[in-house]
């Protein structure tokens, strides 16, 4: 594909010029990364070293963990160096290996809490064929297919972007390379490559939130015939991924199903699923799961 772009680098105005809130956010960014991959990076060491947890449903949260700590990286050390920096630029192929990265990661984790919920779906109503449905083959397939969908739904959008000519002002308002930012610096008309952005990103996620809202109805009606105490352990389950599904999916709706626009709380939002979000979900997995948080301790007591 050749480029039409003479843009050599873009300028990242990010949250603020003033150096006192830089600082400020300076402290809280690097902090927020920190436990991001403490905590994620703690999930994968303790599921692969704990024999206890052996089953599909902690495989796909070690998967989880892993993408959102790589998720995190592509967004947060280059936003913590730059709350430094006077004059925030990235050069025009590193802004594409950075939208190309991200949607990588990010559509790898819309598709992975898709099969996340089918696994739980999967282990309460159908509980006695669970083992031999979401055996380790199928649970490595799936896993593949969902990278299938983040690598597809990334070269998209990289297609997206650079067949259109840049030419004219190269500052982004924002603190990374993301699809609205960019589309508003384009020299041509861009109604329907942002058409093809709602598409692409918005839609999917808008369709799969819909569907992962109705699974976990459908979860919830089958607990009926449950005992008190399966109940409630299958609920803390659904209530955990209902809650990682919602503070993940919401902030990208907001993003992507509108027309091409960008408004001053989009940073913000973006923050949420960017950062916020990859920080959270080791915690909101881990707390309300006894054989998560045994195994932790097991193995801290042991290192």
């Amino acid at each position: 594909m050749r480029r039409k772009s003479n843009i050599t680098e873009f300028v990242l105005l990010g949250f603020s010029q003033d150096p006192d809130v830089q600082k400020a956010l300076f402290v809280m960014f690097l902090l927020t990364y920190i436990v991001t991959m403490v905590g994620n990076l703690l999930i994968v060491v303790t599921i692969i070293a704990s024999p206890s947890l052996d089953s599909p449903m902690y495989f796909f949260l070690a998967c989880l963990s892993f993408i959102d700590a790589a998720y995190s990286t592509t967004i947060s050390p280059v936003l913590i160096v730059d709350l430094f920096c006077d004059k925030k630029t990235i050069s025009f192929p590193a802004c594409m290996g950075q939208l190309f990265i991200d949607h990588l990661f990010g559509g790898t984790e819309v598709f992975l809490l898709v099969e996340m919920a089918y696994d739980r779906y999967v282990a309460i109503c159908k509980p006695l064929r669970y083992l031999t449905i979401m055996n380790r083959q199928v649970c490595i397939l799936m896993l593949v297919l969902a990278m299938i969908g983040g690598f597809m739904h990334s070269v998209f959008q990289i297609a997206v972007v650079y067949s259109l000519p840049f030419c004219g002002p190269n500052v982004i308002d924002h603190f990374f390379c993301d699809m609205y930012p960019l589309l508003e610096l384009v020299c041509t008309d861009t109604y329907f490559a942002g058409l093809a952005v709602v598409f692409n990103g918005g839609a999917i996620c808008m369709v799969i939130f819909t569907l992962l809202l109705i699974s976990c109805g459908v979860i919830l009606n089958s607990l009926k015939t449950y005992s008190q105490e399966g109940r409630r352990k299958a609920l803390s389950t659904c209530s955990s991924h209902i809650t990682v599904v919602v503070l993940f999916f919401v902030p990208c709706i907001f993003i992507y199903v509108r027309p091409v626009s960008n408004f001053p709380i989009d940073k913000f939002i973006t923050v949420f699923y960017t950062v916020i979000s990859p920080m959270l979900n080791p915690l909101i997995y881990t707390l309300r799961n006894s054989e998560m948080r045994n195994a932790i301790e097991k193995l801290l007591c042991k290192s």
